[in-house]
């Protein structure tokens, strides 16, 4: 099994995060036919059960919330029956808001995040949400006492409204150490998701996940979820894997 991790959906922003949604369409279509696309509770339930991935097996996750989320990627899944994961950024639900300030590349017009009713549209349709932290920060930056404020605030304004346990999280850009694994689950979450460039502890609060960018075809999303690609993504055979995809642009892409 592998959990395949979006950013946004954008045909002209040129980053990285923004996968063109006719590439994804095209991703969504392969998925329904070549793999068994399950919700994110139940690849838990299976890696717990088993202490590994399932062949086969495969599930989506959107990281950051971002609005385009909703207009481009929420049709092709309905379409093709797939379930997701939305992982918010919850201080962009507050009433005060929160900028989206934490890209590296961002486009020329600050890019949109969902807004409560479109999140209440989609998890009525079967979409599941968790949580992204409350502002994106570098949780490993963060001392222990405010990383655990920080994720605790996070599922408790997303728990709020939208009426639902949230029980997964997804670090910001991945990124976790033993501190932020201890803080997220004093922070009441069942589960938490990395995206591993190097090889890292696994477990309940490190879950592997792999990227999706943009430039990534069919091809690359097959190499992506194959059993195979994370273990060798997170090992010196990977720059030989790089330049094996040759022509191919950002088959790992950049954490977010």
């Amino acid at each position: 099994m592998t959990i395949l991790c979006y950013h946004a959906f954008d045909p002209d922003w040129r980053s990285p995060l923004a996968v063109e949604p006719d590439a994804f369409a095209a991703h969504c279509a392969w998925l329904e036919r070549a793999r068994r696309v399950i919700p994110l509770a139940g690849a838990v339930e299976q890696i717990a059960r088993s202490g590994r991935l399932p062949r086969g097996l495969t599930a989506l996750t959107f990281d950051d919330g971002f609005e385009s989320v909703y207009h481009h990627a929420f049709l092709a899944i309905a379409k093709h029956r797939l379930p997701a994961t939305v992982f918010v950024v919850a201080r962009t639900l507050a009433p005060e808001g929160l900028p989206v300030n934490w890209l590296d590349t961002p486009p020329p017009v600050p890019p949109r995040t969902l807004t409560l009713e479109q999140i209440l549209e989609m998890q009525g349709a079967g979409v599941e949400f968790g949580s992204h932290s409350s502002v994106h920060h570098d949780l490993t930056a963060l001392s222990e006492e405010d990383c655990e404020r920080d994720l605790r605030d996070s599922r408790e304004l997303l728990e709020d409204l939208l009426h639902h346990p949230v029980r997964f999280l997804a670090y910001p850009r991945g990124q976790s150490d033993e501190r932020v694994r201890r803080s997220a689950l004093r922070a009441g979450f069942a589960n938490a998701f990395t995206l591993p460039e190097t090889r890292e502890p696994r477990g309940p609060f490190a879950i592997p996940r792999v990227g999706v960018y943009r430039g990534n075809g069919v091809r690359e999303l097959r190499i992506k979820s194959s059993p195979l690609y994370l273990p060798v993504r997170t090992s010196s055979l990977f720059p030989m894997v790089r330049r094996a995809l040759g022509r191919h642009p950002n088959p790992a892409g950049p954490p977010g």
